[in-house]
């Protein structure tokens, strides 16, 4: 399977292509997508911490491809580039304006 299968998708507007690599439990996390849930935005996210030994290993490839210090949120922005941590301006600049 594709890790993108194993996320859950927020409805809203297609602008862009967000994905999260999140815990469930982290206060930035929640704090990044209550953001994009308020700009409207569509996303995607997986709850790292959620998953089983099997999905894990194949998201861990994945994840650390983007974020090599596997912090969260990590925030990839139409599959080119990512935000690591909760860096509203920088949320708010690319789902706006990009």
């Amino acid at each position: 399977m594709a890790v993108r299968d194993y996320a859950k998708k927020i409805a809203g507007k297609k602008r862009k292509d967000i994905f999260l690599f999140t815990l469930s439990t982290c206060v930035w996390c929640m704090k990044t997508k209550k953001l994009l849930k308020d700009l409207g935005a569509e996303y995607s996210y997986i709850d790292v911490d959620l998953l089983d030994e099997k999905k894990l290993e194949e998201v861990d490839n994945e994840f650390s491809r983007w974020n090599p210090n596997r912090s969260f949120p990590t925030i990839v922005l139409n599959n080119k580039r990512c935000i690591i941590g909760f860096q509203e301006d920088e949320i708010r600049k690319f789902v706006e304006n990009e």
